[in-house]
């Protein structure tokens, strides 16, 4: 089976939806809760390497709509960005997604997987 980790928060509806995908599909998926176990910061770095910090921040979830003004406005690079992340792990775009070789973030059953990837084995 294709080896994946999700990165989020269990109550996300996003990230409920997306693995359950994965187990519909056959990946082997482990979870990995931003609420009891943080947000690795070596993994954020390689996202933010990946991804860029503007795809990493959700600014249409509660979270950034519940920061003040001054506090959005503060967010402008990637070192603003990657502490506002550690702080409030809630303001990462859902599910962070490791492929191995790839990262995704948000759900998109219509692109998963990443193009470059197999699809997970048949099901016997």
């Amino acid at each position: 089976m294709s080896r994946v980790t999700v990165y989020g928060i269990p109550n996300c509806d996003t990230v409920k939806r997306a693995r359950a995908w994965l187990a519909e599909q056959g990946f082997d998926a482990t979870f990995h809760d931003f609420k009891k176990a943080g947000v690795p910061e070596t993994a954020l770095d390689a996202w933010l390497d990946a991804l860029g910090w503007e795809a990493l921040v959700n600014r249409k979830g509660t979270t950034w709509r519940q920061l003040d003004d001054a506090a959005r406005a503060a967010v402008t690079d990637r070192a603003s960005a990657r502490a506002l992340m550690l702080a409030q792990p809630s303001v990462i775009r859902r599910p962070v997604v490791d492929w191995g070789p790839l990262t995704t973030a948000g759900f998109d059953p219509a692109a998963w997987p990443p193009a470059g990837l197999p699809p997970a084995p048949a099901r016997r």
